[in-house]
């Protein structure tokens, strides 16, 4: 399933390819190792400020657990980076977020992900 366009840089699209791949296709995360800076720097509003790859391919298991699909509503992409708005089709409903990335070296250094968590956790995310 592509979600982002091949417009994106193809570590955004390898990212997308995780993400919707399903919990079965998860495992430990080791997919996402080569997508990742190791010192990955990660924000989001639940899980806060998190820096290092490990504890983030941890943490975002519980999305790709409870993500049934993925719609793009827009994408930008720059020299440096790219911002994803979409809807995730959650067990309860569809929430809305977005992730601006900041690329170097072909990984992603850093990660700011935005979205209502109140909203996300009543339609079945956590």
């Amino acid at each position: 399933m592509t979600v982002v366009s091949d417009d994106a840089p193809s570590v955004v699209q390898a990212y997308y390819r995780v993400l919707t791949g399903g919990i079965e296709n998860y495992g430990d995360g080791q997919e996402l190792v080569p997508l990742l800076a190791d010192d990955l720097d990660f924000e989001g509003p639940i899980a806060g400020r998190v820096v290092g790859a490990a504890l983030f391919r941890q943490g975002v298991q519980g999305f790709i657990a409870n993500v049934s699909k993925i719609d793009l509503i827009q994408e930008v992409n720059g020299p440096d980076g790219t911002a994803v708005l979409y809807d995730a089709h959650l067990p309860k409903g569809v929430v809305r977020l977005a992730e601006f990335f900041t690329i170097i070296d072909g990984v992603i250094q850093r990660l700011r992900l935005h979205y209502d968590p109140a909203d996300y956790v009543a339609k079945g995310g956590g």
